[in-house]
């Protein structure tokens, strides 16, 4: 039987047509994910470009609707995936990106959300959890219907690295990033089960033990993977996408998965008023609930601390 929920029209809006933008709007296309894709630049000839050269291979892949357009033609989107904004700079501080990218999208985000007043609103620009947050701030959208991305990718790239050290498939672990995407992330161990034991009663189960040294060893890979894609090849863009593609899936089919998403804490483990990611139930109206898990004092701490970063950032640019 088909779910009552699920949405529709599927029109999604993009805003920014950069390799991330670009990227997603690929992904959606050749997956089938939506009807109707609207890519938004202040660049409008790269916005049209890009949507040229998704359509001509249309006929290669399931029918969507892609244009360029301004934000008039944005009305009534399902979803509105927002990537705008700089990349950092080499000499370039992490405020200054902030506050760059914070200065964006407070200008952006009046003309989209006059014409896409009911969406779900995918934040996707870095840095994340600060943007999250100012849309929260300034958008004038419920909470549950603002999605920073967060430590989806994260918790994608713990799950690989778990599994290529264990020679099992990603698909067997469950492992999440909690926090900040960013320096403060961190995997909170107690929660990780492969073959649906848990990670230590696995290692056990063949005969090794778990080495507290490797755990941060794979976190400190897990925050690195980004950057290192960047220094060998300038820029990520395949990986999000993948990671965005999933989060629009889990909205339009009302599917109800749980998603390591950056949304608002409400001062849940004793964090600041910030966005950060946790687990959360994503489905048609965005976010549905909340997971609250047991942590260990180790991973209290650590949310913590992470929570306290993001709000001296918050603070610092006054937002």
């Amino acid at each position: 039987m088909k779910n009552s929920s699920e949405k529709k029209g599927r029109k999604i809006t993009i805003l920014g047509a950069g390799n991330v933008g670009a990227t997603i709007a690929y992904t959606l296309t050749l997956k089938g994910v939506c009807s109707e894709l609207v890519l938004v630049d202040i660049n409008k000839p790269k916005a049209m470009g890009e949507a040229m050269d998704i359509r001509q291979g249309i006929s290669f892949c399931p029918s969507v609707n892609v244009y360029s357009g301004d934000y008039e033609d944005t009305k009534d989107s399902d979803i509105v995936i927002i990537t705008v904004g700089i990349a950092r700079k080499p000499n370039q501080t992490r405020i200054d990106l902030a506050k760059t990218n914070v200065n964006i999208m407070k200008s952006v985000l009046p003309e989209i959300t006059k014409y896409c007043p009911d969406a779900v609103y995918v934040i996707v620009s870095n840095p994340v959890d600060i943007l999250t947050y100012t849309v929260h701030k300034y958008g004038g959208i419920p909470k549950k219907r603002i999605i920073g991305s967060g430590t989806m990718l994260d918790s994608a790239r713990l799950r690989s690295i778990v599994a290529d050290r264990l020679g099992v498939s990603a698909d067997s672990i469950h492992a999440y990033v909690f926090g900040e995407h960013g320096d403060t992330s961190f995997a909170p161990w107690s929660l990780t089960t492969i073959a649906g034991m848990s990670m230590f009663d696995y290692y056990r189960s063949i005969n090794r033990q778990v080495n507290p040294e490797m755990l941060k060893q794979i976190e400190v890979d897990v925050r690195n993977a980004g950057a290192q894609v960047i220094a060998a090849k300038g820029a990520t863009f395949y990986a999000i996408a993948l990671s965005v593609k999933r989060i629009c899936e889990c909205i339009l089919r009302d599917s109800k998965t749980v998603m390591t998403v950056s949304s608002m804490t409400d001062g849940i483990y004793g964090t600041e008023d910030v966005c950060l990611s946790l687990p959360y139930i994503v489905g048609a109206d965005g976010i549905i609930s909340r997971i609250k898990v047991n942590l260990t004092p180790d991973e209290d701490e650590a949310l913590r601390n992470s929570s306290k970063a993001l709000k001296a950032i918050i603070d610092e640019l006054d937002i």
